[in-house]
């Protein structure tokens, strides 16, 4: 009998030793193959903490029921103390699990400048939680991540080029040729103007005072 549990003690010893060290390696592993991606640090690190832990759970777990104990029980307990839990953070749950998305996909990054829930930021700081937004007249708006990634999101710096659009209103007995031609010259002049994809200027609408030319040339973000 006691030979018996003597035995049953090791294998449990066994099971938690051998399981610890997997844990590990495995921790190792999701945490070279997230950095290999660029994933952010700070998710790199939550998503380590999280694999760790629930295997070093379902171990002990293990461990116990290799003892006799009536790992069921534990289960519910571990299960339903979960449910509470998430129930009871439901909201900070959605925005890290948001938060965590964010840092995965990388919509946008730190000094990128976006439009979001209709106004234009610049991205200060993105955290688990919630990103910092500075508006263009100096405000500081901290929106919940969950609230961020529920709508849509432009990112004007995404790309290493974008176009502007620019429209020009003038009157109905203006030489248009000349006009379009005047606005050509200054596009060419400015350095800051790509010439592949070339400018382009021409009329896109006839209003009810003015015809309205637009101006399209190609920049540097």
């Amino acid at each position: 009998m006691l030979s018996t549990y003597g035995l049953k003690i090791l294998i449990a010893l066994a099971i938690i030793v051998i399981g610890r060290w997997v844990a590990a390696a495995i921790r190792k592993a999701v945490r070279k193959a997230l950095l290999k991606k660029k994933v952010d640090e700070t998710v790199v690190n939550f998503s380590c903490s999280i694999a760790y832990v629930s295997l070093m759970a379902f171990i002990v777990v293990a461990a116990l029921g290799q003892l006799g104990v009536q790992t069921s029980s534990i289960v519910a307990i571990l299960g339903a103390s979960a449910l509470a839990i998430g129930l009871a953070l439901q909201g900070s749950l959605s925005n890290l699990s948001a938060g965590v998305i964010l840092m995965v996909t990388r919509p946008f990054k730190i000094g990128d400048y976006i439009e979001a829930g209709g106004d234009s930021v610049v991205v200060e700081l993105i955290s688990l939680l919630a990103t910092t937004l500075k508006t263009v007249d100096n405000k500081k708006i901290i929106v919940p991540n969950s609230k961020l990634i529920g709508g849509s999101i432009t990112n004007y710096t995404a790309e290493e080029i974008r176009r502007i659009d620019l429209t020009v209103g003038v009157s109905y007995d203006s030489n248009l040729k000349t006009v379009r031609d005047i606005l050509m010259d200054e596009i060419v002049k400015d350095h800051r103007v790509l010439k592949d994809p070339a400018p382009f200027v021409g009329v896109v609408e006839m209003a009810e005072s003015s015809v309205n030319l637009v101006v399209r040339p190609w920049v540097k973000t």
